[in-house]
């Protein structure tokens, strides 16, 4: 992991609010913007981003000295996930603390090369999977994917006091399903409510990162294995990614900014 220079989680506090979906188009707006990047699929029992980037089924990593995984290449990307190691069809049957030996193998295991940023996929939740990573691995900061439905604000809001209690600052808050637009009409509706990220953000006072529509393209070109961000980098969807990507750097340099020595006086 030496040769890793960021380690960026993407987390939801609970499933089906577009995590992966964000953590990929992420991956590939960072490379877009000029940097190394590496994906972790970290999502041991449901692993989806080699789908999501079109990896050929039954694809497995080489393995060098017997030792170390070398990373699957997908749009650039160097890419390590649990899908690359059982088929389809078999379930991750494990108790915790298998999941977290085998997230802590494919990480630092593999050899990642010379990285910028390695982006995780956290599986959601706040279990043994999220612990084992923030006690394990020198995470530079925490991204939060929401939906703006109060339900899921609620799950997020765990998420994120989970990473403040382990000391892991949050970059901050991703809204997926933001607004829906009729591609027959043009009409804009907010069916899953209006604003909740950016009020989730203003309460624990973190940026908002991003603002993503509840868009048929997204789900089509990520259910094909093609990601809006690598195939037109100029489409709106593509630039809204790179603009999260923009907003996610600026957190970190920020972070830098503050990361000064404490001094306190008794």
């Amino acid at each position: 992991m030496e040769s890793v220079k960021n380690i960026i989680a993407v987390a939801s506090g609970k499933g089906g609010v577009g995590k992966s979906t964000t953590a990929v188009n992420l991956a590939l707006a960072l490379q877009a913007l000029g940097h190394k990047v590496g994906l972790l699929d970290a999502d041991i029992y449901g692993p989806s981003v080699a789908m999501m980037l079109g990896v050929a089924e039954g694809t497995k990593p080489a393995v060098q000295d017997e030792k170390f995984f070398m990373p699957v290449l997908a749009h650039g990307l160097a890419t390590m996930s649990m899908a690359y190691l059982v088929n389809d069809k078999t379930p991750t049957v494990w108790r915790g603390p298998m999941a977290s030996g085998a997230l802590l193998q494919l990480l630092t295991q593999t050899q990642w090369g010379e990285l910028d940023y390695l982006v995780v996929d956290m599986p959601p939740g706040t279990g043994d999977i999220q612990l084992t990573l923030a006690q394990k691995v020198p995470v530079t900061g925490a991204v939060i994917v929401t939906t703006p439905q109060d339900i899921a604000l609620l799950d997020a809001q765990k998420g994120i006091a989970m990473f403040q209690k382990v000391n892991i600052p949050v970059l901050g808050i991703v809204e997926n399903m933001a607004v829906h637009i009729c591609s027959q009409c043009g009409h804009a509706e907010h069916i899953f409510g209006e604003n909740g990220g950016s009020k989730l953000a203003q309460d624990f006072d973190v940026a908002l990162l991003g603002q993503l529509p509840l868009s048929l393209d997204i789900r089509l070109q990520m259910d094909q294995g093609n990601p809006p961000v690598s195939q037109d980098q100029n489409s709106a969807a593509a630039q809204l990614y790179i603009d999260m990507a923009k907003n996610t750097l600026a957190a970190i340099e920020a972070l830098d900014d503050q990361s000064g020595p404490d001094i306190s006086f008794s």
